[in-house]
């Protein structure tokens, strides 16, 4: 009898970061996993020749609006697993980054609700997508 192996999926964390605070975004109904939990700016990586850095720039832009002028890199932080309870199948490798933002005046997508700057030591105090405090203490060892 063979076990089928987790699907690994690559998928990019953003956390910005203005003043002290870092940005948090709620997930809509409307997307496929993880709704109404609360997340960086994050998206698939794709393309399996696609570099993460580059992925999380896109990401950046399409929900928040900020171009790649009005953020600055601050740190790569290592790769991570995490699974997640609606999708106990799959290993998402999940690559964090921490980027300074110009302004906290940002512009969702349909991708989320509600958006809200926290002190990251809050982080604990909200319903996150797995793994997404021990992502942003990643980030911060920098």
């Amino acid at each position: 009898m063979t076990t089928k192996q987790p699907k690994r999926v690559q998928v990019v964390t953003v956390f910005l970061e203005y003043e002290r605070k870092i940005l948090l975004l709620r997930r809509s109904l409307k997307v496929r996993t993880m709704q109404s939990l609360w997340a960086g700016i994050s998206g698939y990586i794709e393309d399996k020749n696609k570099d993460p850095m580059s992925q999380a720039l896109k990401e950046i832009e399409e929900e928040t609006g900020l171009s790649n002028e009005m953020v600055k890199l601050l740190c790569v932080g290592k790769p991570l697993e995490a699974v997640g309870s609606d999708k106990p199948d799959v290993i998402w490798i999940v690559h964090p980054f921490l980027f300074h933002s110009s302004t906290n005046l940002i512009r969702i997508d349909w991708e989320h609700d509600e958006v809200r700057w926290i002190n990251p030591t809050d982080i604990q105090s909200y319903e996150t997508v797995p793994k997404l405090k021990e992502a942003l203490e990643n980030v911060y060892i920098c």
